[in-house]
């Protein structure tokens, strides 16, 4: 099963198994990694989900959508690197990838 790496705020790593088409959000959530909190079930319309995508991994995630780059514009450290675990679904290639977690959730 396809692996993601998330690192807390305080420099953890939980790495959490994600089945193939399972939100990186939700898979989160099922394994109590800190500083995910999820609040909206993964619909979009929060940003309590926020991670930082390792840099090699970028160019494997579609672009963000026009809701996801409205949700993101109230996180407190917005990166280029800057996504919604919800929006992101586990696929094949993405087995491995790396989400820093922001200090703060809004």
């Amino acid at each position: 099963m396809p692996i993601v790496v998330f690192t807390d705020p305080q420099g953890q790593q939980h790495q959490v198994d994600v089945p193939e088409g399972r939100n990186l959000m939700q898979a989160a959530v099922d394994h109590l990694v800190p500083g995910i909190l999820g609040d909206c079930g993964g619909v979009c319309s929060c940003a309590t989900c926020h991670g930082y995508v390792a840099a090699d991994y970028l160019d494997k995630l579609p672009p963000r959508t026009e809701t996801e780059v409205y949700m993101l514009e109230g996180v407190p450290e917005l990166r280029d690197n800057s996504r919604l675990c919800c929006q992101i679904r586990m696929r094949p290639e993405l087995d491995g990838i790396r989400i820093q977690l922001p200090d703060e959730q809004i």
